[in-house]
């Protein structure tokens, strides 16, 4: 176990966190997790990789990139799921080593975990696993912060069980993202109530934008989705006071092999993070 997996850990969740360089909580710039749904490859992986980091370099936004390399819930087996463990994390190596932007992807089983937490700065629970004891203590030991996507299925109160199996497993230094609740059938929505209650178990606070507008089996065999609606979600997220703001972005998103009716195109993101910086100064980062 990593010395800083103990560190602090009987005093709570951590304010602050730290991944890599960027630092996401109390006091802290309005920080941003982005990138591609899944990794589609080398090449287009560090070019988005070195977009996003010339439009938050210039919007003065601090980044972690995130991609998938193996997207395990599909609503069909015939869809695209990316290049698998070995070839993804050699590539989100090769991102962090060629950008020196930290970098972020999904674990979805505890034998995961330890060659994740030596490739990347951040370990991402997928929403539906949320509640999976063994795979959040197996994160939590190795040291590395933690991002936990609130489940669709969870009412945000019961978010404080994931903290606190991850603060006893040693690590106190955990984010949580809102993703949306399920709403009926193929179909989800947001209580922004819940950015209220996540936060007052501790830890900073992230609002996934993207997934928020998703419409779960919506196409049948895939997933759709409603990408007018994230721009407004995401300001009313910041006026709430988050800490952090995920989307999934790409080139051409109409063309992407998952998740495309639900990511912003690359063209969109800088007038967007003007506009989130602005509301942010407006409101600071409690309410």
């Amino acid at each position: 176990m990593r010395p800083e997996a103990r560190a602090g850990s009987a005093r709570g969740p951590a304010a602050t966190v730290a991944v890599g360089p960027v630092r996401v909580g109390a006091g802290q710039p309005l920080a941003l997790i982005a990138g591609p749904c899944v990794i589609e490859g080398e090449d287009f992986t560090l070019e988005v990789a070195e977009r996003l980091q010339a439009i938050c370099r210039q919007a003065g936004v601090p980044l972690i990139f995130k991609a998938s390399y193996d997207k395990a819930n599909r609503s069909s087996g015939r869809s695209f799921r990316g290049p698998g463990p070995e070839e993804g994390l050699r590539i989100l190596e090769k991102v962090r080593g060629a950008t020196g932007l930290p970098v972020t992807t999904d674990v979805h089983d505890a034998s995961q975990v330890a060659a994740a937490a030596d490739a990347v700065d951040l370990l991402q629970i997928p929403a539906f696993l949320c509640r999976q004891t063994d795979l959040l203590v197996a994160a939590a030991k190795t040291g590395r912060p933690i991002n936990v996507k609130k489940g669709q299925f969870l009412a945000p109160q019961d978010a404080k069980n994931i903290v606190e199996k991850v603060v006893s497993a040693g690590n106190p230094n955990l984010l949580l993202t809102e993703r949306g609740t399920t709403f009926g059938y193929n179909n989800l929505v947001v209580d922004m109530r819940a950015l209220t209650v996540l936060r007052s178990f501790g830890s900073p606070v992230v609002f996934d934008a993207t997934h928020s507008v998703q419409l779960p089996g919506g196409a049948g065999a895939a997933s759709s989705g409603q990408r007018e609606f994230v721009a407004p979600l995401a300001r009313a997220a910041v006026a709430v006071g988050v800490d952090g703001i995920f989307l999934e972005v790409h080139p051409e998103p109409d063309r992407a092999p998952s998740d495309g009716p639900n990511m912003l195109p690359l063209e969109a993101l800088p007038p967007l993070l003007a506009t989130l910086r602005r509301v942010r100064e407006a409101v600071g980062d409690r309410i």
